[in-house]
């Protein structure tokens, strides 16, 4: 048993081992539609991103989406009914899915999904543009 105390503080007291602050992370930037990478857990990207307006039908081929409302509502349109994501909860959206993100209101959102997601998914436009920035 000493053994894994031993192990566990080691991993506690890793320095690469960082405490992440959702609200002062979203306080360093303002610019919408402008992901943000804030971690990486194995091969899937932790980001995030402020969103107004509506963004654009798209589908991934491969990779599935996570999106956690933090602040705001996210309106989820999909081919079949659109979804409703308040502060607190999450969607997966499955890869393949058509969606359509769309906020009323400045809603703040935490995506977490495989690195080789590219945004825009199968649509690549200046809306699309990928400007990932590591804060």
């Amino acid at each position: 048993m000493p053994h894994l105390k031993a192990k566990y503080w080691q991993k506690a007291h890793d320095p690469m081992l960082t405490k992440i602050n959702l609200e002062e992370k979203f306080a360093l930037f303002s610019e919408l539609w402008s992901q943000k990478l804030v971690g990486q857990v194995n091969d899937m990207h932790v980001k995030l991103v402020k969103i107004q307006g509506e963004y654009v039908w798209h589908h991934h081929d491969h990779e599935d989406e996570l999106f956690m409302v933090v602040q705001g509502r996210l309106l989820m349109k999909l081919r079949d009914g659109d979804v409703w994501v308040e502060p607190g909860e999450f969607l997966i959206v499955p890869h393949g899915v058509e969606h359509c993100p769309v906020a009323p209101e400045e809603t703040h959102i935490l995506l977490l999904e495989p690195a080789t997601t590219t945004r825009g998914g199968n649509v690549d436009n200046e809306r699309t543009a990928e400007n990932l920035q590591p804060i």
